[in-house]
């Protein structure tokens, strides 16, 4: 049996183990640390942003994003429902109403003009909506910008959930700087990781200061431990946010080669009756994961395709199934066109790891091959 070929694996650059190095001589093995701080700056430099926090997850950040907001008991938080359900677990957290809305075809992103539809009904129902949880799937940006007009217009913050599009752009701006909040993910699959962790970053300074300070148990200023809120432990260890350094100097590189990955696999695979989703005009993707729909011409499902992939230790998966189809979201008011259900039933995530071979990606390909013949 081959080595297995992984949907999206961890890939340390080298200099990773450098700054945990330092850690230990240091004795720097603590929640926070110079790593920490480090971390924080990389990533405010890298998508010009000048506040950013360093936690445990990005489902953490978007919790802290929506108490940040003042979400609670009752409210209406509009979401994407073709996402993972860490987009929407926080809502529920807060013991909030998620209501889901649909993708667009063209980057399978939420649905601004669904999004439009539904802020417009929950108003007429004299409950307008507390927040907006637009994600960027598989690195595509979305119509974030068409979202961001109608944040505005009726007066709704945005979060957005870049958790698996750093290093992605829009009109050259990163994604993850649009909104109000943006999010980050560091965990192991993710194009660079901490192992786990993620990020929120903001234009406001008093919204990281205030996000720190709850991902610290929300201790007050005082020579003894005092709380006066609710706190959570959701800092990032300064062991972790010194992969994180790490990291951040290959991030570009690892871009380039899953960039690559999508390049080598359209190529190669355009003509025998896959669909491949392509980069609206100034759109630059980070191409995390490389995707393809099976077209009409093809009598072989998704599935089949997986199962078979499988027999030789390559790692498949497939489309995020949206979460007005999960057991435990199915009861949430949901606006829907279809399209995010049909990507489910149609599409499979191809190995994209950045540390790909030549040798394996080749592999793939034929395997894919030999079994659509």
């Amino acid at each position: 049996m081959n080595e297995r070929i992984f949907l999206s694996a961890p890939h340390m650059g080298g200099d990773e183990i450098k700054f945990i190095h330092h850690a230990f001589d240091e004795n720097w093995i603590a929640p926070l640390g110079p790593n920490v701080n480090g971390f924080e700056a990389d990533i405010q430099e890298y998508n010009n942003i000048p506040y950013a926090a360093a936690l445990s997850s990005g489902t953490a950040a978007i919790h802290l994003a929506l108490i940040l907001l003042g979400v609670k008991n009752d409210d209406v938080v509009m979401a994407s429902s073709f996402t993972f359900s860490a987009t929407v677990n926080p809502i529920v957290y807060q013991q909030a109403e998620p209501v889901l809305i649909d993708s667009e075809k063209e980057t399978w992103n939420m649905d601004p003009e669904l999004l439009e539809k539904a802020i417009e009904d929950y108003i007429a129902k004299g409950k307008k909506p507390k927040a907006i949880i637009f994600v960027h799937l598989y690195g595509m940006p979305g119509k974030i910008e068409e979202v961001k007009a109608i944040s505005e217009k009726y007066d709704i913050p945005l979060i957005e959930d870049a958790a698996e599009a750093l290093g992605s752009k829009l009109n050259g701006k990163p994604l993850g700087t649009f909104g109000d909040f943006g999010i980050y993910s560091f965990n192991g699959n993710k194009i660079i990781t901490t192992s786990g962790g993620g990020a929120l970053v903001s234009q406001k300074k008093e919204w990281i200061d205030k996000s720190r300070f709850l991902a610290t148990q929300a201790r007050d200023a005082a020579p003894y431990y005092q709380h006066s809120e609710i706190g959570y432990n959701y800092r990032m260890s300064n062991i972790a946010a010194g992969i994180g350094r790490g990291q951040m100097k290959v991030l570009d590189s690892w871009v380039e080669k899953r960039r690559a990955n999508y390049n080598f696999y359209k190529k190669e695979l355009n003509s025998v009756g896959f669909e491949f989703l392509e980069e609206p005009t100034s759109s630059f993707s980070n191409r995390w994961l490389t995707c393809v729909l099976f077209n009409e011409k093809l009598t072989k499902k998704p599935e089949d395709l997986r199962q078979e992939l499988e027999k030789f230790n390559i790692e498949t998966r497939p489309l995020w199934k949206p979460m007005h189809l999960q057991p435990i979201f199915k009861d949430c008011m949901s606006y829907r066109s279809g399209v995010s259900e049909e990507l489910f039933q149609k599409g499979l995530c191809l190995p994209s790891s950045s540390s790909l071979s030549d040798e394996q990606k080749e592999m793939v390909v034929e395997k894919i091959n030999d079994f659509l013949k």
